[in-house]
């Protein structure tokens, strides 16, 4: 099948995250800048949430612009991603009601990391198909910045317990290293579409909705395909 109902699906999914979020943050109690101090720290756990969940909407949506076709694990592979990424409104607002403290900043960063390897797994449900997927696994290459901010995950993790602030702050960093755009894919994205004969890309995606049709009135198994 397609990757359209994958991917809107997905946008579904992080748009509904965003605003169990933001529905999270209070209005304080008083009218006075010292009234509205107090909801700074759910502010700022709010503010790195949204900088992940925006990072993953941004970094998915470059992935699956090499990818002309699905199947059943890429989309369970999809739906693990969306799982731990839904939990992130209840790590945030556990995190800001208890700002810098020690467990709840050991949670959230444990999320984090079961995010980034669920994404992982994302791209390796796809590239086993590398015949199929040489592009994207030229644009992606070793993945350096991916296992990087693995590291950093579990470091932030370790000591979380004793050095929340700098938990948080490597948690930060890991955000702005996301943060500078990754070109990779936009270039060979650029590569191929100058490689290809006007109405070329517009053939093969008129091929793929053919096929997709064809196959889904072919009812002849009994049983849901993957």
């Amino acid at each position: 099948m397609g990757t359209g109902r994958l991917t809107a699906f997905t946008d579904g999914v992080i748009a509904i995250i965003i605003t169990i979020m933001v529905l999270e943050l209070k209005l304080p109690l008083g009218s006075s800048l010292a009234d509205l101090g107090q909801l700074m720290p759910g502010f700022v756990a709010y503010v790195l949430s949204f900088l992940y969940v925006a990072i993953y909407w941004n970094n998915h949506h470059h992935l699956f612009q090499l990818v002309r076709r699905v199947d059943g694990l890429i989309l369970w592979a999809n739906a693990n991603l969306l799982f731990w990424l839904s939990l992130l409104p209840v790590a945030t607002a556990w995190q800001g009601r208890h700002f810098l403290a020690p467990v709840p900043t050991l949670i959230y960063g444990l999320l984090l990391l079961l995010c980034a390897l669920a994404y992982l797994l994302l791209e390796q449900a796809i590239l086993r198909r590398r015949h199929e997927h040489s592009s994207l696994a030229e644009a992606l290459g070793t993945g350096f910045k991916d296992k990087a901010s693995l590291g950093f995950y579990v470091a932030a993790a370790l000591i979380a317990l004793w050095l929340p602030l700098l938990a948080v702050a490597i948690y930060g960093l890991v955000a702005l290293l996301w943060l500078v755009p990754d070109r990779r894919i936009e270039r060979v994205m650029a590569g191929l579409e100058a490689s290809q004969a006007p109405g070329t890309a517009h053939n093969q995606k008129a091929e793929i909705a053919s096929t997709d049709a064809a196959q889904d009135d072919d009812k002849t198994l009994g049983v849901p395909r993957l």
